[in-house]
């Protein structure tokens, strides 16, 4: 089951980074830096409430969070290291 307060709020922050992302376009960004400036605080502060809410949020502590793969070079520098002490 999914948080609709998360939804909204990932709605909201991925509405906020498209509206920077658009500011910092050529067009926009030589008219104004202000704007983007402004834009981009919008969407660090959208990105904020998303986390602070996710950090109390039931449903995003239940969600399983994937665990970064480890390269392949570290996996086999691991199984050589435990194939010489054989």
């Amino acid at each position: 089951m999914n948080c609709l307060i998360c939804k909204d709020l990932e709605r909201t922050l991925a509405s906020r980074r498209s509206q920077y992302t658009e500011a910092l376009s050529a067009a926009y960004y030589q008219v104004s830096t202000e704007l983007a400036a402004c834009k981009n605080v919008d969407m660090e502060r959208a990105k904020s409430d998303l986390e602070e809410h996710q950090s109390m949020c039931i449903y995003a502590a239940n969600r399983k969070r994937p665990r970064p793969k480890a390269s392949r070079a570290r996996r086999e520098s691991v199984l050589s290291r435990g194939a010489g002490n054989t």
